[in-house]
Protein backbone atom coordinates (compact mmCIF):
# COMPACT_ATOMS: atom_id res chain seq x y z
CA UNK A 1 0.00 0.00 0.00
CA UNK A 2 1.40 3.39 -0.97
CA UNK A 3 1.90 6.04 1.68
CA UNK A 4 -0.88 8.64 1.93
CA UNK A 5 -0.42 12.04 0.36
CA UNK A 6 0.35 14.47 3.17
CA UNK A 7 -1.31 17.83 2.43
CA UNK A 8 -0.96 20.70 4.89
CA UNK A 9 -2.72 24.06 4.88
CA UNK A 10 -1.48 26.85 7.10
CA UNK A 11 -4.12 28.48 9.31
CA UNK A 12 -3.41 31.74 11.09
CA UNK A 13 -5.27 34.64 12.72
CA UNK A 14 -7.37 36.63 10.21
CA UNK A 15 -6.95 34.12 7.40
CA UNK A 16 -9.58 34.41 4.67
CA UNK A 17 -11.45 31.18 5.27
CA UNK A 18 -12.50 30.62 1.65
CA UNK A 19 -8.83 30.77 0.62
CA UNK A 20 -8.31 27.43 2.32
CA UNK A 21 -11.77 25.91 2.71
CA UNK A 22 -12.18 25.83 -1.08
CA UNK A 23 -8.97 23.83 -1.58
CA UNK A 24 -9.68 21.83 1.59
CA UNK A 25 -13.00 20.65 0.17
CA UNK A 26 -11.30 19.59 -3.05
CA UNK A 27 -8.39 17.84 -1.31
CA UNK A 28 -10.80 16.03 1.02
CA UNK A 29 -11.99 14.00 -1.97
CA UNK A 30 -8.52 12.89 -3.07
CA UNK A 31 -8.18 9.15 -2.47
CA UNK A 32 -5.58 8.37 0.18
CA UNK A 33 -4.88 11.99 1.12
CA UNK A 34 -4.25 12.96 4.74
CA UNK A 35 -5.03 16.60 5.48
CA UNK A 36 -3.50 18.82 8.13
CA UNK A 37 -4.43 22.29 9.34
CA UNK A 38 -1.16 23.64 10.69
CA UNK A 39 -0.38 26.42 13.14
CA UNK A 40 2.03 27.20 15.96
CA UNK A 41 -0.26 25.79 18.64
CA UNK A 42 -3.43 23.72 18.93
CA UNK A 43 -5.83 26.47 19.88
CA UNK A 44 -8.76 28.20 18.16
CA UNK A 45 -7.69 30.59 15.41
CA UNK A 46 -10.02 33.44 14.35
CA UNK A 47 -10.55 33.84 10.62
CA UNK A 48 -11.40 37.17 9.00
CA UNK A 49 -15.09 36.33 9.38
CA UNK A 50 -17.20 34.89 12.21
CA UNK A 51 -15.71 31.44 11.61
CA UNK A 52 -13.16 30.16 14.13
CA UNK A 53 -10.74 27.43 13.05
CA UNK A 54 -9.04 24.65 14.98
CA UNK A 55 -5.60 23.49 13.83
CA UNK A 56 -5.03 19.74 13.73
CA UNK A 57 -1.26 19.83 14.22
CA UNK A 58 1.53 22.19 15.24
CA UNK A 59 4.68 23.25 13.44
CA UNK A 60 6.66 20.97 15.76
CA UNK A 61 4.47 17.90 15.21
CA UNK A 62 3.63 18.35 11.54
CA UNK A 63 4.96 15.51 9.37
CA UNK A 64 6.91 16.16 6.20
CA UNK A 65 4.27 17.33 3.75
CA UNK A 66 3.97 16.45 0.10
CA UNK A 67 2.01 19.67 -0.41
CA UNK A 68 2.34 22.79 1.71
CA UNK A 69 -0.30 25.46 1.01
CA UNK A 70 -0.45 28.99 2.39
CA UNK A 71 -3.80 30.79 2.05
CA UNK A 72 -4.13 34.55 2.26
CA UNK A 73 -6.09 37.23 4.06
CA UNK A 74 -5.47 40.26 6.24
CA UNK A 75 -3.42 38.15 8.63
CA UNK A 76 -0.85 37.49 5.91
CA UNK A 77 0.82 40.79 6.74
CA UNK A 78 1.80 39.46 10.17
CA UNK A 79 3.35 36.34 8.65
CA UNK A 80 5.78 38.23 6.44
CA UNK A 81 8.10 39.08 9.30
CA UNK A 82 7.34 36.15 11.60
CA UNK A 83 10.50 34.05 11.62
CA UNK A 84 8.78 31.07 13.27
CA UNK A 85 6.33 30.86 10.37
CA UNK A 86 8.95 31.53 7.70
CA UNK A 87 11.33 28.91 9.13
CA UNK A 88 8.51 26.34 9.10
CA UNK A 89 7.76 27.10 5.45
CA UNK A 90 11.42 26.82 4.49
CA UNK A 91 11.82 23.48 6.30
CA UNK A 92 8.72 22.01 4.70
CA UNK A 93 9.64 23.34 1.25
CA UNK A 94 12.90 21.38 1.31
CA UNK A 95 11.08 18.05 1.23
CA UNK A 96 7.71 18.97 -0.27
CA UNK A 97 6.77 17.90 -3.77
CA UNK A 98 4.73 21.08 -4.24
CA UNK A 99 5.00 24.47 -2.56
CA UNK A 100 1.74 26.32 -3.06
CA UNK A 101 -0.44 29.25 -2.07
CA UNK A 102 -3.77 30.93 -2.63
CA UNK A 103 -4.35 34.67 -2.82
CA UNK A 104 -1.86 36.72 -0.75
CA UNK A 105 -0.40 33.56 0.73
CA UNK A 106 2.15 33.87 -2.08
CA UNK A 107 3.59 36.90 -0.27
CA UNK A 108 4.43 34.64 2.67
CA UNK A 109 6.18 32.21 0.32
CA UNK A 110 8.04 35.19 -1.10
CA UNK A 111 9.03 36.40 2.36
CA UNK A 112 10.43 32.93 3.08
CA UNK A 113 12.60 33.24 -0.04
CA UNK A 114 10.69 30.50 -1.85
CA UNK A 115 9.60 32.40 -4.96
CA UNK A 116 12.89 33.83 -6.22
CA UNK A 117 13.06 33.19 -9.95
CA UNK A 118 9.54 31.78 -10.13
CA UNK A 119 6.40 33.05 -11.79
CA UNK A 120 3.59 33.47 -9.27
CA UNK A 121 0.00 34.62 -8.93
CA UNK A 122 -1.75 36.39 -6.07
CA UNK A 123 -4.72 38.65 -5.37
CA UNK A 124 -4.89 41.49 -7.88
CA UNK A 125 -4.32 44.10 -5.16
CA UNK A 126 -0.96 42.54 -4.23
CA UNK A 127 0.29 41.63 -7.69
CA UNK A 128 3.03 44.24 -7.92
CA UNK A 129 4.37 43.29 -4.48
CA UNK A 130 5.55 39.89 -5.70
CA UNK A 131 8.41 41.47 -7.62
CA UNK A 132 9.93 42.67 -4.36
CA UNK A 133 10.60 39.04 -3.48
CA UNK A 134 12.24 38.19 -6.80
CA UNK A 135 9.13 36.59 -8.30
CA UNK A 136 7.57 37.36 -11.67
CA UNK A 137 3.95 38.51 -11.13
CA UNK A 138 1.55 36.54 -13.34
CA UNK A 139 -2.04 37.63 -13.81
CA UNK A 140 -3.78 34.28 -14.00
CA UNK A 141 -6.17 32.21 -11.91
CA UNK A 142 -3.55 29.50 -11.44
CA UNK A 143 0.17 29.76 -12.09
CA UNK A 144 2.26 26.60 -12.40
CA UNK A 145 6.04 27.05 -12.46
CA UNK A 146 7.88 23.81 -11.78
CA UNK A 147 6.82 22.74 -8.27
CA UNK A 148 5.49 26.16 -7.30
CA UNK A 149 1.73 26.39 -7.84
CA UNK A 150 0.04 29.63 -6.84
CA UNK A 151 -3.56 30.73 -7.11
CA UNK A 152 -5.11 34.14 -7.60
CA UNK A 153 -7.52 35.74 -5.16
CA UNK A 154 -9.87 33.80 -2.87
CA UNK A 155 -12.21 31.92 -5.25
CA UNK A 156 -9.25 30.93 -7.43
CA UNK A 157 -8.38 28.51 -4.62
CA UNK A 158 -10.83 25.97 -6.06
CA UNK A 159 -9.26 26.28 -9.53
CA UNK A 160 -5.83 25.92 -7.94
CA UNK A 161 -6.80 22.81 -6.01
CA UNK A 162 -8.41 21.09 -8.99
CA UNK A 163 -5.31 21.86 -11.08
CA UNK A 164 -3.07 20.39 -8.40
CA UNK A 165 -5.20 17.24 -8.13
CA UNK A 166 -4.89 16.75 -11.89
CA UNK A 167 -1.11 16.84 -11.43
CA UNK A 168 -0.93 14.76 -8.25
CA UNK A 169 -3.42 12.10 -9.39
CA UNK A 170 -4.94 12.56 -12.84
CA UNK A 171 -7.36 14.73 -14.75
CA UNK A 172 -10.25 12.29 -14.47
CA UNK A 173 -10.07 12.40 -10.68
CA UNK A 174 -9.94 16.20 -10.73
CA UNK A 175 -12.94 16.40 -13.07
CA UNK A 176 -14.90 13.95 -10.92
CA UNK A 177 -14.29 16.15 -7.87
CA UNK A 178 -15.36 19.21 -9.85
CA UNK A 179 -18.60 17.47 -10.78
CA UNK A 180 -19.16 16.27 -7.23
CA UNK A 181 -18.90 19.89 -6.04
CA UNK A 182 -21.01 21.10 -8.97
CA UNK A 183 -18.32 23.70 -9.54
CA UNK A 184 -19.87 25.38 -12.57
CA UNK A 185 -19.52 29.11 -11.82
CA UNK A 186 -21.81 31.62 -13.46
CA UNK A 187 -21.43 34.82 -11.41
CA UNK A 188 -24.33 37.28 -11.38
CA UNK A 189 -22.03 40.22 -12.18
CA UNK A 190 -18.95 40.73 -14.32
CA UNK A 191 -17.02 42.57 -11.63
CA UNK A 192 -14.75 39.84 -10.32
CA UNK A 193 -11.59 41.38 -11.76
CA UNK A 194 -10.24 44.94 -11.85
CA UNK A 195 -10.17 44.52 -15.62
CA UNK A 196 -13.94 44.03 -15.81
CA UNK A 197 -15.30 45.90 -12.79
CA UNK A 198 -16.66 49.38 -13.32
CA UNK A 199 -14.47 52.35 -12.45
CA UNK A 200 -16.92 53.23 -9.66
CA UNK A 201 -16.71 49.80 -8.02
CA UNK A 202 -12.93 49.65 -8.36
CA UNK A 203 -12.51 53.10 -6.83
CA UNK A 204 -14.81 52.18 -3.94
CA UNK A 205 -12.85 49.04 -3.12
CA UNK A 206 -9.50 50.80 -3.39
CA UNK A 207 -10.70 53.52 -1.01
CA UNK A 208 -11.97 51.00 1.53
CA UNK A 209 -8.77 48.99 1.34
CA UNK A 210 -6.30 51.89 1.44
CA UNK A 211 -5.34 51.58 5.15
CA UNK A 212 -4.85 47.83 4.84
CA UNK A 213 -2.87 48.29 1.63
CA UNK A 214 -0.55 50.75 3.36
CA UNK A 215 0.09 48.29 6.21
CA UNK A 216 0.79 45.51 3.72
CA UNK A 217 3.22 47.62 1.71
CA UNK A 218 5.14 48.40 4.89
CA UNK A 219 5.27 44.72 5.88
CA UNK A 220 6.39 43.70 2.38
CA UNK A 221 9.12 46.34 2.40
CA UNK A 222 10.54 45.04 5.68
CA UNK A 223 10.33 41.42 4.60
CA UNK A 224 11.81 41.92 1.14
CA UNK A 225 14.77 43.82 2.59
CA UNK A 226 15.83 40.55 4.28
CA UNK A 227 15.16 38.32 1.27
CA UNK A 228 16.70 40.27 -1.60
Amino acid sequence: MSAPLQIGLLVFPRVTQLDFTGPLQVFSSVPGAKLHLVWKRIEPVPSDSVLTLTPTTTFADCPQLDVICVPGGGGTDDLLNDEEVLDFLRRQAEGAKYVTSVCTGSLALGAAGLLKGYRAATHWSAMEMLGQFGATPTRTRVCVDRNRITGGGVTAGIDFALTLVSILVDRTTAEAIQLQLEYNPAPPFNSGSPDTASAEVLALLRERGAPRQARRLEAVARASARVM
